[in-house]
């Protein structure tokens, strides 16, 4: 783990959208496309304003959600919703986006539908993480029904979750989808999540889940 401290925020999110710019036109100089798996919530949008406007081939990166909260398009909890608008606008407009959630079905309905459009991205070429003062990432969730299997070695590519304090279904990629990523960031702010981090350092996935997608990756925080 590489652990990267800025004085802001906003020299923090101008360093990382930096970074994951250099990290897609790499992976484009040896293969056709790249894939970008993206945190939702507030703290990847600041990153995603600076990131848009990189001079990046992107009509050839798809980009995609670590996970997703099963609710319409619509909805302002939505992550595609946060990644259209703020990511997939100037430059990166040209990229691909490959949603998780399809209208009036059940998650575990359409699954393997989904599963089936993430597996040629494998393994993902960039990932950017957030993680929550419970120490969850994506939407693996201490204490979840069904964090186990999502933490396994052999789960499928996407699992199910439904936290209790969340009020809807999740869909989140598993723990070893995200750990296979080629490059990987992790974006905290604050004193707390500092703290949680440090924690976690110590427990195991189960009990802090960020700790099962720590191997080789680049944490970046500010104050």
């Amino acid at each position: 783990m590489k652990f990267k401290e800025y004085p802001d925020r906003d020299m923090l999110a101008l360093d990382v959208a930096n970074e994951i710019a250099g990290d897609l036109e790499t992976h484009l100089l040896h293969h056709d496309t790249a894939s970008f798996a993206v945190a939702g919530g507030t703290t990847p949008a600041p990153i995603f304003d600076d990131l848009c406007a990189a001079d990046v081939a992107w009509d050839r990166v798809h980009v995609m959600a670590t996970d997703e909260r099963w609710v319409p398009f619509e909805s302002e909890r939505s992550n595609a919703r946060m990644i259209r608008d703020r990511l997939l606008t100037d430059r990166a407009a040209a990229a691909r986006f490959l949603p998780f959630h399809v209208p009036a079905r059940d998650p575990e309905e359409v699954l393997a539908e989904i599963e089936s459009q993430i597996l040629p991205e494998l393994p993902l070429s960039v990932l950017l993480l957030g993680m929550g003062e419970d120490m969850h990432t994506a939407s693996l969730f201490p204490g979840v029904e069904g964090l186990l299997q999502a933490l396994s070695a052999d789960a499928p590519v996407l699992s199910v979750l439904r936290p209790q304090s969340q009020p809807e279904p999740r869909v989140s990629l598993s723990a070893h989808v995200l750990d296979g990523a080629l490059a990987k960031h992790l974006v905290i702010y604050g004193e707390a999540k500092k703290k949680a981090l440090d924690q976690a350092l110590s427990l195991p996935p189960d009990q802090a889940p960020i700790q099962a997608v720590l191997t080789e990756i680049t944490v970046h925080w500010a104050p």
